[in-house]
């Protein structure tokens, strides 16, 4: 036994925790850093004994063995240990498989949990440490079993039936057949015409607008399905005479939004910063755990960042509306602190919503510390903090009916709304990015008597089609996962990532579109395991890992009931043919028909006749010979993926070095230049002109190679199924009823 030497041993998982966490404890606090798992299931076998009721079988990470040998080292001469791992499910279970591998039984060890890493939270933490919470890391064990069933056992088949490598996942693959189904929806979706009248109206010299609503004599909303209907309307309407019907003046509050918890940060962070959700949570694992401040050492900045709890500490209010009333005044201060409902299902994971760990701690105050990514998260984490502890936002609220009487026809009624900030409480600091969406674009209505006669000035027809729903955002698909309980906040960026990973899912701008491959995944797993990606059944889920944390429910019959129908779906999955596509395409050996396959070199057109025909040819763009000559040497270029996209680059490389984008073969609406794909800075897709720098045209949107039907300029994509032209604005269907995605 090695000599005891009066200090305390404190372990963490990451190495910038360890140093703010030391930082804090001061000389008498040794702190070492496990770098996260120190033990798991075996990479290579089931590690499950599905007859001993699912117990598992750990094996010590082979990287990890240094760490484990220096924190039982480090262990034997501690007077006590403390086990201050992250303040959930996972960080209870790499305390609990600390002290087993460690073998950290034989000494006094003690679990201490704390939200932010500040020196008040985490003395406190210390001051009262607790035993491990097993039902947490049973629920988390069962929840490893779960994925760990699954994945293991429906992999192997996805290997077998459509192409090595893949992996199903039991939260991954609802994940994906959201975003599947979505486009299948935006797909099928048929694009109807309709049309809008607007009037422009006058009180004295105040012009406003109004929207045709209906007759008045039906509370039905007035539909005009195509041109020749609005025209007649436009020509009643000419002769109309205009009153004011009714008129409503009323002030609205806006309340502030909740402080963030992890899904509600990365969608903001995706919307406001550009962020991807992996991006946002690594980010914010930096500023949890440690910035050095200078001369104030190590300090964590925020608070613990997988949360999806809104509620905001006593004296964290307190600190807000003391910064607010010096800031603003008690204008900006509402009567008593707020409080947030958590509308999360299951809300569990964590006691306080993302916030900074001192209001007073000013971005700009900290920008000659962080980097740029790390000064724009804290910064709208900060904001936000703030702002929900401010004063309702209040606006001035005029809405208006305006009767139509046409000579010789029907009466109809016209609406008009508007609204004006006359109080700006919250939004003095902060403005969601929805709500920017929101902004009111048309000016204010004036001062109306019931009554009163209105000029008209004009009236606008206008066409529109409807709009099939919108692709999935990473923003809006975290949104969509939380709504339906589907996952943990910890969860969302790994699942998004795995789906790129795994190219099941590709990135178009902002916007996550499924493969082909991603497809017939998705197809083969519904139709083989339905009630495995179904979303209820994969919410139940979820409810009963919370059920197990809370001690209410034991792990083992959960995984049990979970794994005897996914046995038996097994069992049917195995008669299933090797997935394939059918085409049009025949072969041109024995004029079979052609099926589309996948193979560790991407998609390629195979014969049905297989194996009696084994025509084959490869699909993937990589290597596929243009008509574009190298720059260099005139050598046809080919097509390449990199980590930035598809180029062209010539196929002497390393000899020649030359390269270009890829270009689309639709001209610059400048100078007759050829538009390119390109990649800015962060990575984003955006289309230039090939004559740069001479020609610096640039556009966000893909370039269709079709003209605008209206002016003959050029059209960009624009939503799916959907044209936008760049010159007179005019919207629909893209010319000769050609679909594409947008």
């Amino acid at each position: 036994m090695a000599q005891r030497d009066g200090h305390n041993l404190v372990v963490v998982e990451s190495p910038a925790k360890a140093r703010t966490i030391a930082h804090i404890l001061g000389q008498e606090y040794e702190v070492l850093a496990s770098l996260g798992h120190v033990r798991d299931l075996p990479k290579k076998g089931l590690g499950i004994n599905i007859e001993r009721g699912f117990t598992p079988t750990y094996v010590n990470i082979p990287e990890k063995e240094k760490t484990v040998r220096q924190i039982r080292e480090a262990a034997q001469r501690a007077e006590a240990v403390y086990l201050a791992t992250d303040p959930d499910r996972e960080g209870e279970a790499i305390a609990w498989h600390l002290v087993q591998v460690a073998q950290l039984h034989k000494q006094p060890h003690h679990r201490v949990v704390f939200h932010e890493i500040t020196p008040e939270a985490v003395k406190e933490a210390f001051r009262h440490p607790r035993g491990i919470d097993m039902r947490l890391v049973e629920a988390q064990q069962a929840r490893r079993i779960l994925d760990r069933l699954l994945g293991y056992l429906i992999s192997p088949l996805l290997w077998r039936k459509v192409k090595g490598g893949l992996s199903a996942g039991r939260v991954q693959s609802v994940a994906l057949r959201l975003v599947v189904e979505r486009e299948r929806e935006i797909r099928s979706f048929v694009p109807k015409e309709y049309w809008t009248i607007e009037a422009q109206l006058a009180k004295g010299d105040a012009p406003f607008k109004a929207k045709l609503a209906g007759y008045a004599s039906s509370k039905e909303k007035l539909l005009i399905p195509n041109e020749r209907e609005a025209q007649r309307l436009v020509a009643l309407l000419s002769s109309a005479r205009y009153s004011v019907a009714r008129f409503e003046e009323r002030q609205q509050s806006r309340r502030p939004p909740a402080p963030f918890i992890t899904s509600t940060l990365q969608q903001e962070a995706s919307r406001r910063l550009g962020f991807s959700a992996q991006k946002t949570m690594t980010l914010a694992q930096q500023l949890y755990e440690g910035i050095p401040l200078g001369a104030e050492g190590e300090v964590g900045l925020i608070t613990y960042m997988r949360t999806d709890s809104t509620h905001l500490a006593d004296s964290a209010k307190e600190e807000a509306r003391r910064f607010i009333l010096q800031q603003w005044g008690a204008e900006y201060l509402p009567p008593k602190p707020r409080e947030y409902r958590t509308k999360v299902k299951n809300a569990q994971e964590a006691h306080e919503a993302i916030r900074p760990t001192s209001i007073f701690r000013h971005p700009d105050s900290l920008r000659p510390y962080l980097s740029h990514d790390q000064i724009q998260l804290y910064s709208l984490i900060w904001q936000r903090a703030i702002a929900s502890q401010m004063a309702d936002a209040r606006y001035a609220v005029r809405t208006a009916e305006i009767l139509a009487e046409p000579l010789g026809g029907p009466s109809l009624i016209f609406r008009a709304s508007s609204s004006a900030l006359v109080f700006p409480g919250y939004r003095q600091l902060y403005i969601e990015g929805s709500e920017e969406e929101e902004e009111e674009k048309d000016g204010a209505i004036p001062f109306l008597v019931p009554g009163d006669e209105l000029i008209l000035l004009g009236l606008e027809p206008q066409q529109h089609f409807t709009e099939p729903p919108h692709r999935y955002t990473e923003a809006t698909l975290i949104k969509a996962l939380e709504e339906k309980g589907i996952g943990r906040p910890s969860t969302y960026a790994t699942i998004i990532a795995t789906l790129l990973e795994r190219e099941y899912v590709r990135r178009d701008g902002r916007h996550l579109c499924p493969t082909e491959l991603g497809e017939v995944v998705t197809d083969l797993l519904v139709q083989y395991f339905p009630e495995f990606v179904e979303v209820d059944f994969t919410a139940e889920m979820e409810e009963k890992l919370d059920e197990i944390a809370r001690g209410e429910r034991a792990w083992q019959p959960v995984v049990q009931e979970f794994y005897i129908p996914l046995q038996a779906a097994l069992q049917r999955a195995e008669t299933a043919p090797k997935a394939a596509q059918p085409t049009e395409e025949l072969c041109p050996q024995c004029q079979r028909p052609l099926v589309l396959r996948w193979g560790k070199r991407g998609r390629f057109l195979s014969c049905s006749g297989f194996p009696q025909c084994r025509y084959s040819r490869s699909l993937s763009e990589e290597g596929r010979t243009t008509n574009e000559p190298c720059p260099y040497c005139g050598s046809p270029m080919v097509v390449k993926e990199g980590r930035n996209g598809r180029f062209l680059a010539c196929p002497r490389f390393p000899e020649c070095r030359g390269r270009r984008p890829l270009p689309t073969g639709v001209a610059c609406p400048q100078c007759g230049g050829t538009l390119e794909e390109r990649r800015d800075r962060r990575r984003r897709l955006f289309y230039g002109c090939s004559r740069y720098p001479e020609c610096r045209f640039t556009v966000r949107r893909r370039p269709l190679p079709q003209p605008c039907p209206q002016c003959s300029g050029l059209l960009l994509s624009y939503r799916a199924q959907m044209a936008k032209c760049l010159q007179c604005g005019w919207q629909g269907p893209p010319p000769e009823g050609e679909t594409y995605s947008g």
